[in-house]
């Protein structure tokens, strides 16, 4: 058929029609249109041709024009497409290169197979913008709770219908042994959605944390409102969970506002997770108290906190002990994923035997390095003294304090200390040496000689070598094997090296060989992003 031939508004009727039908943009629907008219013109006038369609917006007239672009003698490639400037001179006054010029050509007459190959155009935008169109929509719902339609089950994942796509449940992501019929309405967490070839990826979760929170949101007006906020969440989907709630408000309970009367909006969520017990626990700033939450039900007696290690030690009764660990390590591990530290739990016993065990331990080592009697040695243990450094290196009046202990004394303590680590470090860089390390090592600032010699020993003898190595090879990590979690040792791991510190000792390193450059370094931490969720699986100190 002829274009012109044609009821000219019967483009844009078409086009709007379409649009209506798919929940998209006309205009896309005219440029695939364009398109598909621009391929049937380029079949009748030649394929070298760069013939393009323009459709009026208002009135629906297509107009077919060529353009042929003005390139240097020697680009000249497509005669149909380009000419020099000499040969546009006779179509334009002053012809640059980079210039185009446009001229009508006749409309064509559309056979049946260029009819079908435009067809075939229209048809492939318009899905394309249909799969954009639900991509966006869904990415925007992403972080949130839908309901969908069950289709149907394949090895274990669920396939469900959510309106305008489909959805898949993986197996690992169902709450226990849950199955599903078809057309059965559930009620899952939008994980992640995902640009594919043949449309958006939707993947859904009823085991992840975030599902938990957004039903209590929906049950909770106040979580909604924002008066009450969810600090954490824990899970260990269809048997228990722990949730961390803190109140804007002084005058709303967070706890009780969350249970609702007679429990009825937490057993909501309950009949939504199979049963899943839920432990819904005050949140505090303060980071021993919010643990001695997150154990309930569990009584402790003391919180031990060390910062630096990300680490907590919790003494419980005798009788405590089990409910604290909960079957399976699960109380404990769940209180462990809340709070975000790693938990150590012993009985009052144990800890008895064990501060038993260091002050004996460093009552010996006084009495060997300072030459000192029982009596006196564990006065320094007793006052705070650990290691031989404290000694060495404090201030005068910080050993005065204690009884019996004058200036002289003290200043003969420090004397000793100080000697006997001297003493230590030049034997540790004489073994070092005799080992094979180098001055660029020995020498190099952040670095102990006892640290020098456990390096030497494991042959890093340069400070190239110590250049090319991993922070969790200093400082230890973790490793997995077909699941199973396996530490790794770190070679300077026994004198506190954290991962933090170790990273920064070998960008020093390489900084000072010329490997890297420091600007590049302060870009890199200015634009540092968060850690990638598995990423720290590789290397966790």
């Amino acid at each position: 058929m002829a274009i012109t031939s044609a009821n000219q508004l019967e483009l844009l009727q078409t086009a709007e029609a379409v649009a209506r039908e798919k929940m998209i943009d006309p205009g896309l629907v005219v440029d695939a249109m364009e398109e598909s008219l621009a391929r049937a013109a380029k079949s009748r006038y030649g394929s070298e041709m760069d013939i393009r369609v323009s459709i009026d917006r208002k009135t629906g007239k297509a107009t077919f024009t060529r353009v042929r672009s003005v390139v240097e003698d020697e680009a000249l490639e497509n005669y149909q497409a380009e000419m020099t400037v000499e040969q546009a001179k006779q179509y334009m006054a002053n012809p640059a290169v980079g210039d185009t010029f446009v001229e009508e050509v006749p409309p064509v007459e559309m056979g049946r197979i260029a009819a079908q190959s435009a067809k075939q155009v229209i048809l492939q935008r318009v899905r394309e913008a249909e799969r954009d169109r639900q991509f966006e929509e869904f990415q925007d719902r992403a972080g949130t709770i839908i309901n969908a339609l069950v289709k149907r089950e394949e090895y274990g994942n669920v396939i469900v219908d959510v309106g305008a796509g489909e959805g898949i449940l993986r197996r690992n992501e169902k709450i226990g042994r849950e199955s599903y019929r078809p057309n059965d309405r559930i009620r899952c967490y939008i994980k992640d959605v995902r640009r594919e070839p043949r449309g958006p990826q939707i993947f859904l979760s009823r085991t992840a944390p975030e599902f938990m929170a957004e039903l209590f949101k929906m049950e909770v007006p106040e979580i909604y409102d924002g008066i009450i906020q969810i600090k954490a969440v824990a899970r260990d989907p269809g048997s228990r969970a722990k949730i961390a709630v803190i109140s804007n408000d002084g005058s709303i309970d967070p706890v009780g506002a969350c249970v609702g009367m007679r429990g009825s909006r937490v057993q909501a969520v309950v009949n939504e997770l199979q049963g899943e017990k839920i432990d819904i626990i005050p949140w505090n700033d303060d980071q021993p108290t919010f643990l001695v939450n997150a154990l309930q039900p569990a009584e402790v007696s003391k919180v031990v906190l060390d910062e630096e290690a990300g680490k907590i030690e919790v003494v419980v009764p005798e009788e405590q002990l089990s409910l604290a660990i909960g079957r399976r390590g699960q109380n404990v591990r769940l209180a462990s994923q809340l709070t975000g530290l790693d938990i150590d739990i012993m009985t009052e016993e144990e800890e008895s035997a064990r501060r038993q065990k260091e002050f004996e331990a460093r009552t010996g080592l006084f009495m060997e390095t300072l030459d000192l009697d029982e009596f006196f040695a564990q006065l320094l243990v007793s006052e705070g003294f650990t290691n031989l450094e404290e000694v060495a290196y404090v201030e005068l009046d910080e050993l005065t304090v204690i009884d019996g202990v004058d200036d002289g004394t003290a200043e003969e303590l420090q004397a000793r200390a100080r000697d006997f680590l001297e003493a230590k470090a030049k034997a540790a860089i004489d073994a070092a040496r005799a080992l094979g390390a180098e001055d660029s090592l020995i020498q190099f600032d952040g670095l102990t000689p006892p640290m020098v010699e456990a390096l030497a020993k494991d042959e890093i003898l340069t400070l190239e070598d110590f250049a090319t190595c991993a922070d969790w090879e200093l400082a230890g990590g973790w490793t997995n094997d077909n699941g199973e979690r396996i530490k790794d040792d770190g070679i300077l791991e026994p004198f506190g090296m954290s991962l933090e510190e170790a990273q920064e000792l070998v960008m020093t390193a390489r900084v000072m060989l010329g490997w890297v450059d420091p600007d590049d370094l302060i870009g890199a931490e200015d634009g540092a992003e968060e850690p990638v969720e598995g990423d720290e699986e590789e290397a966790e100190a």
